[in-house]
């Protein structure tokens, strides 16, 4: 004999498996997130980052550690040729995996509200990577990307004068 269930009883179910189903479906990105952030280590900040560029920083050296040269070239912000992200993304984790790996800290320079000039220090290798972040509108929202325009490997790793030999010299402020 079937056991009749209250109307009510049926409906909260229903609801509470729709918003289940909703709320799994948008959380991937924050499990990507939280598998990520336990399997490397953190990444330490000198200056004042921004929500946004901190994320794509972040990112940009997990890919680079974890030697996923498409999942790196996908953070792009502007396709300027053909195959210039993905030999760009080839040339940086060729260059900076090992350093990647290690201890890093990025030096976020100037206000970062919607670009910004990320120094990456690679402890391990003791290397140093110049980064241009910057926000994107993608299908309508607002996206943290990088600027991959070095598809040569002498400019993949090429250090810019202006850049300090270690962290916080500067006052995170852009002198050229």
């Amino acid at each position: 004999m079937a056991v009749p269930v209250p109307r009510a009883a049926l409906v909260c179910a229903l609801a509470l498996c729709s918003l289940t189903a909703c709320s799994a479906e948008q959380d991937t990105e924050g499990m990507n997130y939280t598998g990520d952030y336990s399997s490397h280590q953190p990444l330490s900040v000198v200056g004042y980052p921004s929500t946004g560029s901190l994320g794509i920083a972040q990112e940009v050296v997990w890919r680079i550690a974890d030697g996923d040269v498409d999942r790196l070239a996908s953070l792009v912000s502007d396709k300027q040729g053909e195959d210039i992200p993905e030999k760009t993304a080839e040339n940086w984790v060729a260059a900076f995996r090992k350093g990647a790996g290690g201890k890093v800290t990025a030096e976020f320079y100037d206000e970062g509200s919607y670009r910004q000039t990320v120094v990456l220090y690679l402890h391990e290798t003791g290397q140093i990577k110049e980064l241009y972040v910057r926000a994107v509108m993608l299908d309508g929202k607002e996206v943290w990307r990088v600027g991959m325009a070095e598809p040569g490997p002498a400019e993949a790793t090429a250090v810019e004068p202006w850049i300090p030999k270690t962290p916080g010299e500067l006052g995170s402020k852009v002198v050229r």
